[in-house]
């Protein structure tokens, strides 16, 4: 099932009703894009985006979407950094999240689960970090990656948005990255919490942005024409 769901079927009332309960208490602020922002795409890869493996869901969408940002990016000269996720054979008895996750176990170091999704087109110059845990930034160079960038922001693509998407936008704030998460460009094995994380995200950790406004940021930093 697409996490691709319109206005109605995913049911917006609540969200108006808790965003002014929020903003009321002083959440929701609003962050804003540098001039040199970075595209993490967070576990895009055949494991996640394949049906058959049995953490994959249907992501077409968001590959799709993600495609998109990925050639603007490219144009505008924007680094672009990929995760997956990859275990050894002896780390697969004692794991925790595994033992929490035990679909994940065929994530292993050399199988075509843990490439990314050849619909993405990585190029051979876009760095592959791996990662064992949800957060793209724990345990993994990311921080440093895009510190030696002199990149300013991130923007974040990616799966699931209720898992390594929100742990990801949340460490990026914790660390000082302004997080910008393309709500086009995540998905999720269910809508409701793919749904309730991009609240909570755009809430308290980084802003939610429409695949329009991510490309017209990216459009920006090529031109110059920065606000």
């Amino acid at each position: 099932m697409s996490v691709y769901v319109n206005e109605q079927i995913a049911g917006q009332g609540w969200r108006a009703r808790i965003a002014a309960e929020y903003a009321g208490k002083g959440l929701g602020g609003r962050l804003r894009l540098g001039v040199r922002p970075a595209v993490v795409v967070v576990d895009l890869i055949n494991g996640f985006t394949d049906e058959a493996f049995p953490a994959g869901s249907n992501l077409d969408d968001a590959v799709l979407a993600t495609s998109s940002l990925l050639a603007a990016a490219r144009e505008a000269r924007c680094p672009v950094v990929f995760t997956t996720i990859a275990f050894s054979e002896a780390m697969l008895a004692d794991n925790v999240w595994l033992k929490k996750m035990p679909a994940m176990k065929g994530l292993l170091d050399g199988s075509r689960w843990v490439d990314v999704d050849p619909r993405l087109g990585r190029r051979e110059d876009e760095v592959v970090i791996v990662k064992r845990a949800a957060s793209s930034f724990t345990g993994t160079d990311l921080n440093s990656f895009l510190t030696a960038k002199g990149v300013d922001s991130v923007i974040i693509c990616g799966a699931t948005t209720s898992g390594c998407v929100r742990a990801t936008a949340v460490d990026a704030c914790m660390l000082g990255w302004p997080a910008f998460v393309v709500r086009d460009c995540v998905g999720d094995r269910a809508v409701e919490p793919h749904e309730a994380s991009l609240f909570d995200i755009d809430a308290k950790y980084g802003d939610v942005l429409s695949l329009d406004d991510a490309l017209q940021a990216v459009a920006a930093r090529k031109t110059g024409a920065v606000a």
